[in-house]
C-alpha cells in the first residue's frame, strides 16, 4: 500500500485515526531552510478538530513534534520526521461498527481489497491521516515563500446551494479566517452557518466547494505530458477524503464558451508577455504561465450522519444504522488547509524539479 506523494519534494504519511499518533516523513527538502514547530503548528491549528461549533468536537491539540531533519532551527537536507500524537482517541465509540459497512465509507472496499481493516474511526481511511499532509505542507509553504514569495490561499466558496462572491485576486488570509466557515463573504458565511447548524440538527450533512489561488507562481512549473501541473494538482486534490471533483480556470464552464471568448490573449507586461484574461487558470500546456493558478475542489456531504440508514453487516445481513460519535456536519471549513497543503506540496515538488533545468541553463 503506497503512502507516498511527490517526486523531488516527497512525503510519506503514516498512522491511524485512533492509534498512537499520525505523522509524516519529508524527503527532498533543501538544507538551511529555517523551520520550527511553531511554523507547522500554525497550519495544524487550522485543521484540528474542535476549533468551532461547526466542526467535530473531538478535542485534540494536534501538537507537532519534529523528530529529525532539523538542527538549531534549520533543515539539514535529511529526512524530516514530524509526529502528532492522538490524545483524545475513543476507539470504543466505534464498537457498534465493527461488523458493519457504513454507507459511502471505505469500510466495504477496504475489507474486500485487503481482507482486514481498522474499524476504529476508519483507521487509515480517516481524514485524520491528513495531519501529515498539513504538517508537510507547512514546510513546503516556508520553502516556497523564501524561494519565490509564492502565496497559497484557499477558502470556502460554496456550501450546499449557498454561493459566495469573492475576488480571488485580492482575498486575504485575514478575511478567510474572520469567520468559522472560512468563507470571506460575510453575508454568504452567515447563511452557510445557519445551513450547517440545521443539517446537524436534522441528522444530516452538507457538501460544497473550496476555491484556491496560488499567487507568484513563476513561469515554467509543470511538464507537458503526464506530470502536467494541473494533473498533479488534480491528483493531490482527488486524494483528499470526501473530494468528488476538481476544475481549474474556466473548468466545466468552458464547454459553454467559444474559442474567441475562452482564449487568453497575450499582452506586453513589464517583464515579458502576460495574459489579459485567465480562463486557463494559470496553466497552459501543463506548464504555469505566470498568472495566478486558480482552481476549485468539490467536497461531498460528510458520509457519517446520525439519521438512520440502511446497510448490511459482514455476513450480508440487512442492518439499520444510526451512526454515533463526533463528526463534522460539513467538512468544508476544515478542508481549507487541506487544499492549501496539497497545493503547496505540488508546487514545492515542481519548483525543485525546475531548479535542475535552471542550473543547466547556467
Amino acid at each position: 500500500m503506497s503512502s507516498y506523494f511527490g517526486h523531488t519534494f516527497r512525503i510519506s504519511t503514516w498512522g491511524e485515526s485512533h492509534g498512537g499518533g499520525i505523522g509524516v516523513v519529508i524527503d527532498g527538502c533543501p538544507p538551511r531552510l529555517e523551520i520550527s514547530e511553531e511554523d507547522i503548528q500554525a497550519d495544524l491549528d487550522r485543521r484540528r478538530p474542535g476549533q468551532s461549533h461547526l466542526t467535530t468536537q473531538r478535542k485534540e491539540a494536534d501538537a507537532a513534534e519534529i523528530l529529525s531533519g532539523v538542527f538549531e532551527g534549520r533543515t539539514l537536507g535529511t529526512p524530516i520526521a514530524i509526529l502528532v500524537r492522538n490524545t483524545d482517541a475513543q476507539p470504543a465509540a466505534y464498537d457498534h461498527l465493527k461488523d458493519l459497512y457504513r454507507p459511502s465509507h471505505a469500510d466495504f472496499t477496504y475489507q474486500e481489497k485487503y481482507g482486514i481493516r481498522n474499524w476504529e474511526g476508519g483507521g487509515r481511511s480517516s481524514a485524520r491521516e491528513t495531519i501529515g499532509r498539513v504538517a508537510a505542507g507547512a514546510v513546503a509553504r516556508k520553502l516556497l515563500n523564501v524561494a519565490n514569495n509564492i502565496e497559497v490561499l484557499a477558502w470556502v466558496s460554496q456550501v450546499h446551494t449557498i454561493k459566495s462572491d469573492v475576488d480571488a485576486s485580492t482575498v486575504t488570509l485575514e478575511q478567510i479566517e474572520a469567520d468559522p466557515t472560512r468563507c470571506p463573504d460575510a453575508e454568504a458565511a452567515a447563511k452557510m452557518t445557519f445551513a450547517i447548524e440545521e443539517a446537524r440538527k436534522n441528522g444530516d450533512s452538507l457538501g460544497g466547494i473550496v476555491t484556491c489561488v496560488a499567487r507568484g507562481v513563476p513561469v515554467g512549473l509543470g511538464e507537458p505530458v503526464f506530470d502536467r501541473l494541473e494533473a498533479d494538482l488534480a491528483k493531490g486534490m482527488l486524494s483528499l477524503p470526501a473530494v468528488k471533483g476538481f476544475d481549474i480556470g474556466s473548468g466545466f464552464d468552458a464547454v459553454e464558451m467559444t474559442g474567441k471568448t475562452h482564449n487568453d490573449p497575450f499582452v506586453a507586461g513589464d517583464s515579458g508577455p502576460v495574459t489579459a484574461t485567465n480562463n486557463s487558470g494559470g496553466v497552459q500546456g501543463g506548464i504555469s504561465n505566470g498568472a495566478d493558478v486558480i482552481f476549485r475542489v468539490a467536497f461531498k456531504p460528510t458520509a457519517t450522519i446520525s439519521s438512520s440508514q440502511e446497510t448490511v453487516d459482514m455476513d450480508n445481513n440487512p442492518v439499520e444504522l444510526s451512526a454515533k460519535g463526533r463528526h463534522d456536519p460539513c467538512v468544508l471549513p476544515r478542508a481549507v488547509p487541506l487544499v492549501e497543503s496539497m497545493t503547496l506540496l505540488v508546487l514545492a515538488d515542481h519548483w525543485l524539479r525546475q531548479q535542475a533545468l535552471d542550473v543547466l541553463d547556467g
